[in-house]
């Protein structure tokens, strides 16, 4: 074996993998003594993976990066120093405030694991984006035709979430964790019979810990609120002061019970959208869809909308949370009526419909009617066929998109 001063630096590169949440800072800067020059590795996102100064007995030891997810360090920094003694019989430990809930952030000394007295840190702690149904849509199918989600689309940073609320499956969503936001929300439309609910805003239990709870909660208040959370998605405050209203993909006017209609207002299915676009050309496309669901459609109408992000670099509100250049909405009708008239036929089986977001945007998806009122003027909505929305979304995204098995025919 080789004997090195203690001047030499030991960086011990493990396994490197996807989204992590941060920890009790987003830097090494209480422990930067154990890097060369005062200077942690760079070209890592810290966005990914969460700095640990490895303190004990009231002493820094050592640093680590440390991914949540798969529950091993990326790495370990530390200052070699000559051997002195055996090997220590000591007992294992880990570290509370990788589990914050649990520990604040003023106990700073690792505890030890005795085998009398063995925790299991059951919710709010653990890695980020485990949602319950694991990597798949497999507990919430139902909310696609023929049971089969959209194909092409590449699952990598996003989690598929089974929207479950009171002990009940009302939809599905992809949701990306870095981004904040969802792609899209999968749902069955039904006919809305009452008023828009007045509910708190919820979150995702289980893309903080896969042990939480299954189904959407309410926020806590803002001082009580689990760090894990507002690392794993987005939260009300993001919203306030954004310019941005909080749009909905499944929108709850396009279901019949109330119950549905509330399972609506979590954020897990909200993107940032231009109150011009909210209230105005997309909420009269959300209307038009109802109605030709409750006049033609003799089965269940199965409805994807999504958004697409910029082409250019990422828009952000509160440099969190991602906002969409353009909303898209397709529905799947594959039972209606057989007199239908002439001026309906091509919205059958399948439509769909492309909208603004932002209105300086390019018309080279969407133009722009210059007649249109001031306050909707830029977030027009155009309609077209299930296949030209595809072949828009096979460019933006960069994936083979699918989103009907069989184009619903």
């Amino acid at each position: 074996m080789l004997q090195l001063s203690t001047g030499a630096l030991f960086l011990l590169l493990l396994w490197f993998g996807g989204l992590v949440l941060g920890e009790i800072s987003n830097d090494f800067s209480q422990c930067l003594d154990f890097f060369y020059n005062k200077t942690p590795p760079k070209g890592i996102s810290a966005a990914g993976y969460q700095p640990i100064c490895q303190r004990y007995k009231n002493q820094y030891r050592f640093a680590s990066l440390y991914h949540r997810q798969h529950r091993t360090p990326l790495y370990s920094a530390y200052i070699l120093s000559p051997a002195d003694g055996k090997r220590p019989r000591a007992t294992w430990m880990y570290e509370p405030q990788v589990s914050d809930h649990y520990f604040r952030m003023s106990q700073r000394k690792m505890l030890q694991f005795s085998t009398a007295s063995l925790f299991l840190l059951l919710p709010w702690i653990g890695g980020p984006v485990i949602a319950e149904i694991d990597s798949n849509f497999s507990k919430c199918l139902k909310f696609f035709y023929e049971e089969t989600p959209p194909q092409g689309i590449s699952i990598s940073g996003y989690q598929p979430i089974c929207q479950r609320y009171k002990n009940k499956y009302r939809f599905a969503s992809l949701y990306n964790c870095q981004h904040r936001a969802p792609l899209y929300s999968a749902y069955t439309l039904s006919s809305g019979d009452g008023k828009r609910p007045i509910i708190p805003w919820m979150y995702e239990p289980q893309l903080v810990s896969r042990q939480a709870r299954p189904d959407m909660q309410p926020f806590p208040s803002k001082n009580q609120m689990d760090r894990d959370v507002v690392t794993t998605q987005a939260v009300v405050e993001d919203y306030k002061n954004s310019d941005y209203t909080k749009g909905h993909l499944n929108p709850s006017m396009h279901h019949k019970t109330k119950d549905d209609r509330e399972s609506t207002f979590t954020l897990t299915n909200i993107v940032p959208q231009r109150e011009g676009s909210n209230c105005g050309p997309w909420r009269e496309l959300e209307n038009e869809v109802l109605r030709k669901f409750k006049a033609y459609c003799k089965g269940p109408m199965y409805v994807i909308t999504g958004v697409m992000p910029y082409n250019s670099a990422p828009r952000w509100i509160n440099n969190r949370v991602s906002v969409p250049e353009y909303m898209w909405s397709a529905y799947c009708c594959r039972s209606y009526s057989t007199s239908l008239p002439e001026s309906e036929k091509p919205f059958f089986p399948t439509y769909a419909a492309v909208g603004r977001n932002d209105p300086n945007s390019g018309e080279e998806i969407v133009p722009v009617n210059v007649n249109a009122k001031a306050s909707v003027r830029g977030y027009d909505v155009r309609g077209m066929s299930l296949e030209t929305l595809e072949g828009i979304l096979r460019t933006r995204l960069r994936m083979p998109v699918s989103l009907f098995k069989g184009q619903c025919q």
